[in-house]
């Protein structure tokens, strides 16, 4: 009997010592990723705080559950509804409950949930990859309420910066979000330079421009140079969601520590943004040349 109990409280013993080598191993990886994560996304005076309370949990959900949203909403149109080609859009996705169309515009939810129609394949996997490679570090530092604040606040201003600017054109795409999310990212790099290793600080201020300038390439030549076989899109959305990435989204971004709304730049950025919404607004249900 004594045996069987020694042999039990070895055996309990070492299942404890690889239980917490495992965890060990586990904390040392996920260590080294928040470690990364914080050199990328934060200068060097807000590293230390962020990594004394960095978890995984909760994980980044508000990225990767809109991503997937956006992902299966492309592969319905593209399966059950399938486009002739790849680049330009359609008529089953022109006809879309989602999309924004200037003789739509009554149907208010169309100025957000058209980022979830994207105009071909090039189209989703530049957004999806840009927001996903961007957005979930982002979000790791920053929690979702604040990723997706910003990220919202470029899709809505997108859509009525296009209906202001471009007025006869429709729009679908998460580029809003997208570009919100890099002028934030952007202005934190060119703010907190020095800060933020000087070569590396180059280097990535040398891949958003690489990156913002591929795109806005590829939606100027679906606006302009795509051969004319079905509905246009605008692009002035891309244009929009940055200027709000980097007003509102560099204050949330720049926070990182802090309650943002105790900063006196969040309201001034937030009044600057109600302001052109409430004239959005007016523009389309008076003056709109597409009434």
């Amino acid at each position: 009997m004594e045996m069987e109990k020694m042999n039990t409280d070895m055996s309990g013993e070492e299942e404890e010592k690889e239980n917490n080598a495992r965890n060990s191993r586990v904390c040392t990886s996920c260590d080294k990723i928040h470690e990364s994560i914080s050199k990328w996304m934060l200068p060097e005076n807000a590293r230390g705080t962020y990594l004394e309370r960095a978890n995984c949990i909760p994980p980044p959900l508000f990225i990767i559950s809109i991503s997937i949203a956006e992902l299966a909403v492309f592969i319905y149109y593209a399966v059950w509804k399938p486009q002739k080609q790849w680049i330009t859009l359609d008529t089953g996705v022109w006809n879309s409950p989602f999309i924004y169309r200037p003789d739509k515009r009554e149907e208010a939810w169309r100025f957000i949930s058209y980022m979830l129609v994207h105009a071909g394949i090039q189209h989703i996997l530049g957004n999806l990859c840009l927001q996903l490679i961007l957005g979930i570090p982002l979000e790791m530092v920053h929690k979702g309420h604040r990723v997706s604040l910003v990220y919202l606040a470029g899709v809505i201003g997108g859509s009525l910066a296009s209906s202001v600017c471009d007025p006869l054109q429709a729009l679908v795409g998460a580029s809003g979000g997208v570009y919100a999310l890099i002028g934030g990212y952007f202005m934190n790099v060119l703010v907190n330079f020095r800060e933020m290793i000087p070569l590396f600080g180059v280097f990535r201020l040398l891949l958003i421009g690489i990156i913002v300038g591929t795109d806005m390439g590829f939606a100027v030549y679906r606006r302009f140079i795509a051969p004319v076989n079905g509905p246009q899109v605008s692009f002035v959305a891309h244009i929009a969601g940055g200027l709000a990435g980097m007003s509102i989204g560099y204050v949330i971004f720049s926070c990182f520590d802090e309650n943002f709304t105790k900063d006196p730049r969040f309201w001034i950025s937030i009044v600057a943004y109600l302001v052109f919404l409430v004239f959005a607004v007016f523009f389309n249900i008076f003056l709109s040349p597409a009434n």
